[in-house]
């Protein structure tokens, strides 16, 4: 009785699980991630003083952006946006395909 316990015990562990994203929840967290960074730059560029030609290429695709106030926080949406699309398409197309 109990070696049969055991038994399906070690199988159901030895089994591999179906592993799942949220698209939800991993877009909202790419989202977060890409906002914070998008920040951080910011600062980063402000603070250090390298970096301006990219903030000004990141510029050209983010109506806004700069290292004002009002530039890091419209590149902090932007980055959230673009950061949970991007997030939400992909763990969409891994549950997809795993």
């Amino acid at each position: 009785m109990v070696k049969k316990r055991v038994k399906r015990a070690v199988k159901a562990l030895m089994k591999p699980k179906e592993a799942r994203l949220n698209p939800k929840a991993f877009g909202f967290a790419l989202g977060i991630l890409c906002a914070v960074s998008m920040v951080l730059f910011s600062l980063w560029v402000i603070f250090v003083g390298t970096g301006q030609e990219l903030v000004d290429l990141t510029a050209s695709f983010y109506f806004g952006y700069s290292t004002t106030i009002t530039g890091m926080l419209l590149g902090a949406i932007y980055g959230f946006i673009d950061g949970f699309i991007g997030g939400f398409i992909f763990a969409w197309l891994y549950n997809k395909f795993v």
